[in-house]
């Protein structure tokens, strides 16, 4: 699996592109991303744009990007609604509207979504830090893109937001620890090529202590 990571600014998502056709999250910058993107494809080879769930800094420029490139945008079913709402998607926080994208494809736990070269995407629901979010995983490099369910350190996305399920988050993060996971692909942040087990595992016991469990 070849990913390419780009972060354009520092409020952005992380936004990779998969084996040339895929992107993983959008982020805001829409100029900026797709200037990062051509240096690696043409717009148009762009196939699939996936939301790791429905918030403004993951969202906002996948309308652009989609339309610009043509790729379709799939995002987790209990997301669908929540990515138009200004509130759900918290792009109230962000002093702008909700974002513009109309998702064409909703994922499902346990969906398997073709990258080429035979690998595939598991679509892991982890709600917790909104209803609908999900990570992916990539069985044969064992990687794990985990939108803001779980970062390295120890860390976990928030989950104070309209939409947000904190009773979910413990059951979603334990379900990543039963992963093997090589590399971490985070919402946020650069990748973890190591340890990647080790830095789920932190993020569970964290959360755990947290509740008072």
């Amino acid at each position: 699996m070849e990913v390419q990571y780009i972060c354009p600014t520092a409020y952005d998502s992380s936004v990779y592109l998969v084996n040339g056709k895929v992107l993983i999250d959008a982020g805001m910058s829409s100029d900026l991303i797709i200037k990062q993107l051509e240096k690696y494809i043409k717009l148009t080879d762009l196939e699939l744009i996936i939301l790791t769930h429905c918030h403004y800094d993951h969202t906002a420029a996948a309308a652009v990007i989609a339309e610009k490139s043509g790729a379709k945008v799939g995002i987790h079913k209990a997301d669908l609604e929540c990515v138009n709402d200004e509130y759900l998607s918290v792009s109230v926080l962000f002093g702008e509207k909700a974002p513009a994208v109309k998702p064409t494809i909703t994922y499902e736990e346990g969906d398997k979504i073709d990258i080429g070269n035979g690998e595939y995407l598991e679509v892991i629901h982890t709600p917790g830090h909104s209803r609908g979010s999900i990570c992916l995983y990539e069985p044969i490099s064992k990687s794990l893109f985990s939108g803001d369910t779980v970062f390295p350190g120890g860390s976990f996305g928030r989950m104070d937001f309209e939409g947000s399920e904190p009773e979910k988050m413990v059951n979603s993060i334990e379900k990543l620890t039963k992963l093997d996971v090589k590399t971490l692909y985070s919402g946020h942040g650069a990748p973890v090529d190591r340890d990647g087990n080790s830095q789920i595992m932190a993020s569970y016991r964290m959360l755990k202590m947290m509740m008072g469990e």
